[in-house]
């Protein structure tokens, strides 16, 4: 008895290829395609945030105070009088001095009083917490022109008027309730066992939230600090109101020495503003590290 054996045909090259899977695209990585628009996105982005700065620098250059008018005449006459006029022959330094005084009182006092106060709601029970917290957030609905007038009585019956206490005082009237909410929301992403751990080891409270929960708090409190320095360094009503002498002006109300009423050295504004702009871009370099953490991490637990 025969048998037959039948040969089944091998599969083609071409019906190989086209079963072939093919490449699979990893959970996160984009198109070549949506990569380029991204990267566009994000160029212009870049550019568009750069371009303010880099006029304001290019300004500065200006021999001229009407150069603004027409940018173009810079480029041949550009110049660094305006930085040596404004280094040398202006108050400068002196409202270099005052502006630096202000803006560390205003964030050490205000970053503290915040940090307590956030953590005290975040972990303490006391009748009347709640109110405490909206009660902060009630005066920032206030705007500034209507607390003026108040807060100038106030200082000037406790003789606080062109002091820098004053001064550091009214800003954190602005800077501490906004801190506290930041602070709080931060406190709450700390695990409360840290607080008994603290405890039982015989801290009291004060030194719990001391040697305990603040070094764990640091992002949270670099992003307090950020705020409180951004604010402080260009706060300008509060400033002008009640700082007097010209030896204690900041640098925001410097600035408006250069404007009077029929005329404005718009290019030393822009040479002070640039060198203005340095104490700020080195504070904020010293806290950058922080500052992603410290925004993100306060969202997760309200």
């Amino acid at each position: 008895m025969s048998t037959t054996t039948v040969e089944t045909p091998a599969p083609s090259t071409e019906r190989r290829a086209a079963k072939a899977p093919g490449r699979t695209r990893r959970r996160g990585e984009h198109s070549r395609a949506a990569s380029l628009v991204s990267h566009a996105i994000l160029i212009g982005a870049s550019l568009t945030a750069l371009f303010p700065i880099a006029w304001l620098l290019f300004l500065s250059l200006g021999p001229d105070k009407d150069d603004y008018l027409h940018p173009g005449r810079i480029w041949g006459r550009m110049t660094f009088d305006n930085y040596a006029f404004v280094l040398k022959d202006t108050s400068f330094f002196d409202w270099l001095t005052s502006t630096l005084v202000v803006v560390l009182g205003t964030t050490l006092i205000g970053v503290v009083v915040a940090a307590s106060t956030g953590y005290a709601v975040s972990r303490m029970r006391f009748p009347g917490y709640r109110k405490l917290m909206w009660m902060l957030l009630v005066t920032q609905m206030f705007p500034i022109a209507v607390l003026i007038v108040p807060m100038y009585q106030i200082l000037s019956d406790l003789q606080l008027i062109d002091s820098y206490l004053g001064l550091i005082l009214v800003n954190c009237t602005t800077i501490v309730p906004y801190c506290a909410w930041l602070m709080k929301g931060y406190f709450d992403t700390i695990p409360f066992e840290i607080d008994e751990a603290g405890r039982v080891d015989g801290l009291t409270p004060f030194g719990t939230f001391a040697r305990l929960i603040l070094p764990l708090a640091k992002p949270g409190l670099a992003v307090a600090a950020f705020y409180s320095f951004l604010t402080a360094f260009g706060e300008v009503a509060f400033a002008s109101t009640f700082l007097l002498s010209d030896d204690k002006y900041t640098f925001a109300v410097g600035l408006q020495t250069f404007v009077s009423e029929h005329d404005a050295q718009r290019n030393l504004m822009a040479a002070t503003a640039v060198l203005i702009a340095i104490p700020a871009a080195a504070f904020f370099y010293l806290v950058q590290k922080n500052l992603v953490t410290g925004l993100t991490a306060g969202g997760t637990k309200g």
